[in-house]
């Protein structure tokens, strides 16, 4: 492998699908080469896996500090990381949400919360349903494709393609009404308590 300059400077992503069992995202990320020159350092697929919740989901990278550090290695992407990013670290997540079903529904109403764990704001109202949790966090989300509803602790927020939000450690719940899945991009960073 070439000696490569640490210096990550994009990672881009294309959707793609493998079938409708395994949903995968194209994930490519950059770095400079031993000359300086920009180089594509990994070209691949990522899957889509349901890890904590029904939601296939994929990390795209994960970051252990700040300010970050740039690797030619991909072992950040594989880091083992719960719902919230390391301390003073990120995740770059891809999430798909398949249309609700019942069995979201009938869940116990802590279940996301759990999922948590100790990372969840001290400040926060119990959860109004299944799925919705918070964390310590500051995220920025992009729709991707499809539409989704955002509920808070009260109203709820209707979300389609192209829209962003930035998520500021409150509750809230991701319930895709419609009849296709919907996905969604999140960077999440290791925030203060709220």
């Amino acid at each position: 492998m070439r000696n490569l300059c640490l210096c990550i400077l994009f990672v881009g992503l294309t959707v793609a699908t493998a079938d409708a069992q395994t949903p995968e995202v194209r994930r490519v990320v950059t770095a400079l080469d031993s000359n300086g020159k920009a180089v594509a350092l990994f070209d691949g697929k990522v899957a889509l896996k349901s890890l904590r919740s029904p939601n296939p989901a994929g990390e795209m990278w994960v970051t252990t500090d700040s300010p970050a550090a740039y690797t030619e290695k991909d072992d950040w992407a594989q880091t083992k990381v719960g719902i919230s990013p390391p301390p003073r670290g990120t995740i770059f997540r891809i999430v798909e949400f398949p249309p609700t079903n019942e069995r979201v529904h009938a869940l116990d109403v802590n279940t996301m919360m759990r999922a948590v764990g100790d990372h969840a704001p001290k400040k926060g109202l119990p959860p109004r349903h299944s799925m919705m949790h918070r964390t310590k966090t500051l995220d920025y989300t992009v729709i991707m494709s499809g539409e989704i509803d955002m509920l808070l602790d009260e109203g709820e927020v209707h979300f389609s393609a192209g829209d962003v939000l930035v998520q500021q450690a409150t509750n809230h719940a991701w319930i895709n009404r419609g009849t296709q899945p919907c996905r969604i991009a999140f960077i999440l960073m290791d925030a203060r308590e709220p």
